[in-house]
Parts: C-alpha cells; structure tokens; sequence
C-alpha cells in the first residue's frame, strides 16, 4: 500500500480506505464496545475523509491520517459515556445469569452460530476491551494505537495531538493500570483470581470440550504456570489480541452481545 505522496484522487482513496476498513471497524469497535457504534463511526470516517480529501497533503501516513479522524469521533463518543468500573463483568455475569430471557437470547446466539465453536483467546480479547474501557481517554487510545495496531510514538502524537512526554506517560500508566487489573482478576493465570467467564463461556459454547486441553494451547497460560512475571504477561495478552479481529472470530455474536449488555450495570 502507498504509504506518502502528495495527493490523492478519489479512486486511489476508495482503494486505500477499502483495504484499511477491517483494521478501522475492530478499532472503533474495541473503543466502543458497541458494533453498530463501530460501524456509524467507521462510515463518519469515510465521508469525513473523502470530503476533506484536499487536505490530505501526504505529511502523514494515509493509515495516520484516517485513524485521527476516527480518534477524534471516538472522542465524543467517550465524552458522552462514562469510563467502565472494574467489576462491570462481575456485575453483568450476576444480572444475565438471572435473567432467564437473557441466558436464552445467549443460547439462541450460539445454536445459530455456523461454527458452534469458541476459543479461549477470544475470551481475553474480550476482556482486554472490557479492562481498556476503565482507562482514561488517552491512555486507552494510546495503548490500543501502539500495542495493537503498532503505531510509533510520533504517530501516535499526531493522532491525539499530544507531546511525546505525554503520549509516553499515558502509555506506561495504562500498562501499568491494566496490568494490574489483569494481574488480580484473571483466573486463568492467578488461582486468586475474580474472573471465571472464560471456563463459563467456554462450557456454555464447547459443552465436551476439556477445558484444560484448550487451555495449554494459550502461551499466556503457560508462561503463568512457569511464574512469568504481569509485565511479561501483558505483552503475551497483548500479543494474542493483536492476532484477533474481534469482529471475524467465532465468539463475535456472543460478545457483542455481552458488551451491548455492560453500559447498563456501571452505575
């Protein structure tokens, strides 16, 4: 893909946008939490874009150009709603679970699923999102710029509009923040951890599958049976979210769903 140049033609943008729309979709989505969301913003920026198409002067990457004005619609987004608690999925397990409407819209989602399948790594994608969502504004867009889709620190500078003493500092502190909160809540790597969806999910999708079979297969698992240290084990979470498109796995239909659910229990 061309990566700088001084102009673009109409054709050339509905080229590049078209090869850049899937990356664009799951960013807005795991800023959002919220498909449809994701995709109204996802086509705010194309209109946006192409109507300032004249200004695009090839001082930044075409990726650069489009993800700051996607950021900046995702800031209002975040404006209007309110940072996640940390116990959101404690509290949205505890209501679904007795709601039976809701357990059966659940089971409903999984029998029409073409796959019938689930893997646990779409589990701590999930919850990345989730755990992202209790950050502040700059330090998730920071994270998620860099860690996940491998922006360099004076991209990430244009895009937020930020020194690069800032975007660092925002960096670090939502490593250091979610690091932490993974640190205590995973029971996948800590026996004193708070969170089981992830067997729960599992049994409730894969019924016959052993849960420790398609746990081993997760280096993240392993490397927590050995003593890895939480830094070491951010980067493998982080490692593993970068290989998923949340929007093209087979858990997509169940999270989503999940997620529309959490707004309504952070109070």
């Amino acid at each position: 893909m061309t990566e700088n140049y001084e102009t673009i033609s109409a054709e050339e943008f509905q080229n590049q946008f078209v090869l850049l729309l899937p990356h664009l979709r799951s960013y807005l989505f795991r800023l959002t939490a919220h498909r449809q969301d994701a995709e109204d913003m996802a086509h705010e920026t194309y209109l946006k874009a192409g109507r300032n198409l004249s200004s695009f002067a090839g001082k930044a990457k075409f990726k650069t150009w489009v993800f700051t004005i996607a950021t900046n619609l995702a800031k209002d987004n975040f404006r209007a709603r309110h940072r996640w608690r940390e116990d959101i999925q404690d509290r949205c397990r505890t209501a679904t679970q007795a709601a039976p409407e809701k357990v059966e819209h659940m089971h409903k989602i999984v029998r029409n699923s073409p796959s019938e399948r689930y893997e646990f790594k779409e589990h701590i994608d999930y919850c990345f999102t989730c755990i992202a969502k209790t950050l502040e504004i700059e330090q998730q867009l920071a994270l998620i710029l860099k860690e996940v889709y491998d922006f360099k620190i004076t991209e990430i500078m244009d895009i937020l509009q930020l020194s690069e003493g800032q975007v660092k500092y925002a960096l670090a502190e939502a490593r250091r923040i979610m690091a932490d909160i993974f640190d205590r809540r995973c029971a996948l790597v800590n026996k004193n951890g708070v969170c089981y969806q992830c067997s729960e999910i599992n049994g409730f999708i894969n019924p016959k599958q052993e849960e420790r079979a398609a746990l081993v297969q997760i280096k993240m698992y392993n490397a927590a049976q050995n003593g890895a240290a939480r830094e070491h084990l951010f980067d493998l979470r982080t490692e593993l979210v970068r290989s998923i498109d949340p929007l093209n796995v087979p858990g997509t239909e169940l999270h989503a769903y999940l997620l529309d659910l959490m707004p309504q229990h952070n109070n």
